[in-house]
């Protein structure tokens, strides 16, 4: 990263001054311990220079005159992608050289990409990362993330199981979860404009399946819980919400304090979107794992901020996609602007209200420019015990009857 003067203008009266004393007080709030790859005089100044445009203020900053810090030019940040093709051709390349896909696997992944005009990594004419891949990389060999799990049998995997059980650990567990956002890779940009049900086709693709929500609340919270005690059955989708958010237990990934800083919440929306569209707003995402500290017990990264996440709501227990089932849609998480706007609650436990419902398999379920997802994995020694194998989760992701024709069902 260079040294350079950062020069941002938009329309609206100067204030510099305002800027110099908004950063300085950024970089009193944060933590001692550094939150993420950046420290944290480049990162308020990183915020300053940002919120600037938002606010509709004109300002031109000399990061290293003014501050004596250095800062990243936007073009170092930004992959240097012009199309959304370009952007796809070079995900799918790092998918076979990071996680070892086969051919087969690609061919599924590409056919879900080719079925939608804006799946990807965010639109890359408006999309602005504070955090480019290279530099997330060169800090991440100074600081490594923690591994995955070798009994979940893929790069990237975290076992997860009952932490109450006095005989639980990794070879418990019945599931595992990826450490990081789809496409799971570590310095790489979750992919966001997925609807539920192309989540579900692309976990498929890659041979897992989309997390039921008691398991993306268990990875977050440090322990699974079996999943009789995590819904309340025979209830309506309203009461079971109402239930569960009345009882649980309110803690976040990385401790039991609300500290958005320590996560990739500190970006902004594009200036004019309208919440969103993927002509309007650009997806300024950090990549996977630049914050190692917004880590969960189990070792799963970006649980909080980046990108919201699609997941499997059953509300049945034939529902449940560890049983090749699938369930209505749930989006958990936070995502890229709470350190400065904070939408909802974003705590492990948390259940949203029905935003945008559809069945997961339905061709209208949502998609937006900061929602992404990740998969999760049968065990192998499960498929063998009670079939919940390859099969089962393939018939995850076969369409509900709700888009079938009445004289097809």
């Amino acid at each position: 990263m260079r040294s350079v003067p950062l020069n941002w203008s938009v329309t609206g009266p100067a204030s510099s001054a305002a800027l110099a004393v908004g950063i300085r007080r950024c970089r009193a709030a944060l933590p001692t311990r550094r939150a993420s790859i950046l420290s944290g005089a480049t990162l308020c100044a990183w915020l300053g220079v940002v919120q600037s445009a938002n606010s509709q203020s004109t300002t031109t900053l000399h990061a290293e005159s003014a501050f004596g810090i250095v800062i990243p030019s936007p073009t170092e940040a930004t992959a240097a992608v012009e199309t959304l093709e370009e952007q796809r051709q070079q995900l799918f390349a790092r998918l076979e050289s990071e996680l070892g896909l086969s051919s087969e696997q690609l061919a599924r992944v590409r056919q879900v990409f080719e079925g939608s005009p804006i799946l990807g990594q965010g639109n890359p004419r408006l999309s602005v990362h504070p955090v480019g891949r290279a530099e997330c990389r060169a800090a991440l060999a100074e600081r490594p993330l923690r591994p995955g799990d070798a009994v979940c049998g893929a790069p990237f995997m975290a076992a997860l199981y009952d932490q109450q059980v006095a005989s639980a650990g990794p070879d418990a567990a019945e599931v595992c979860i990826d450490q990081f956002e789809f496409p799971n890779i570590p310095c790489e940009f979750p992919v966001v404009h997925v609807s539920a049900r192309e989540a579900a086709e692309l976990c498929q693709a890659v041979d897992k399946r989309l997390c039921d929500a008691h398991e993306w609340e268990g990875a977050c919270a440090g322990s699974l819980r079996s999943a009789d005690r995590e819904y309340a059955w025979g209830n309506d989708r309203q009461t079971m919400r109402r239930l569960h958010n009345a009882l649980r237990s309110r803690v976040w990934a990385y401790g039991p304090e609300k500290y958005h800083v320590l996560c990739a919440t500190s970006s902004y929306k594009t200036p004019g979107c309208p919440g969103a569209g993927f002509a309007a707003c650009g997806s300024n995402t950090f990549p996977s794992g630049a914050f190692p500290d917004c880590v969960s017990p189990f070792g799963v990264y970006d649980l909080h901020g980046n990108a919201a996440e699609h997941m499997s709501l059953p509300l049945t227990p034939s529902q449940l996609t560890r049983n090749g089932g699938s369930g209505q849609t749930e989006m958990k998480g936070s995502w890229f602007i709470f350190s400065n706007y904070e939408a909802h609650e974003d705590d492990c436990h948390w259940r949203a209200p029905d935003w945008h419902p559809s069945q997961v398999m339905s061709r209208n379920s949502h998609s937006n420019y900061h929602l992404g997802f990740r998969c999760c994995k049968n065990r192998a020694r499960e498929t063998a015990s009670d079939g919940a194998g390859a099969s089962q989760q393939r018939s995850a992701v076969q369409p509900d009857t709700a888009d079938v024709p009445e004289s097809s069902r």
